[in-house]
């Protein structure tokens, strides 16, 4: 199973919305951290990929989105959560995107020095037969 990680203000932005959203989200990450996704979860368009998905929640007439990336091998990155505000369209606001693409490069950066000791010696064993 992978680890876990929240970026930002994002573990505390969930830990503000409604029991019944919160456990929602937090079952969602569970089978992200199995290998699994969620039926709540769908590919964060402009990503191009389904990385980067998106769990969304809808309750008692609010939104509550939550993104995360399940990009690395050995962690899951909580990269952002909110409820949604716009009642007009379903497309993620800019400044909302733009706030993912960053802590994507935060959980890359991350990823890298959490588990260098295990990336270099999965290489290492990968180049041991040549």
């Amino acid at each position: 199973m992978k680890q876990l990680f929240f970026l930002g203000s994002s573990k505390d932005d969930i830990s503000g919305f409604p029991d019944e959203v919160k456990t929602e989200i937090g079952f969602s990450l569970y089978l992200a951290q199995s290998g699994e996704m969620a039926l709540n979860a769908v590919p964060l368009t402009g990503f191009g990929s389904a990385m980067v998905p998106e769990i969304i929640v809808n309750h008692m007439g609010d939104t509550y989105r939550s993104v995360y990336t399940v990009k690395f091998e050995y962690a899951v990155y909580v990269l952002h959560a909110f409820k949604k505000k716009s009642k007009s369209g379903i497309a993620t606001p800019k400044h909302q995107m733009d706030l993912v693409k960053r802590r994507l490069k935060l959980a890359d950066a991350h990823h890298k020095a959490t588990f260098a000791h295990q990336i270099e010696r999965k290489k290492n064993v990968g180049t041991q037969g040549r």
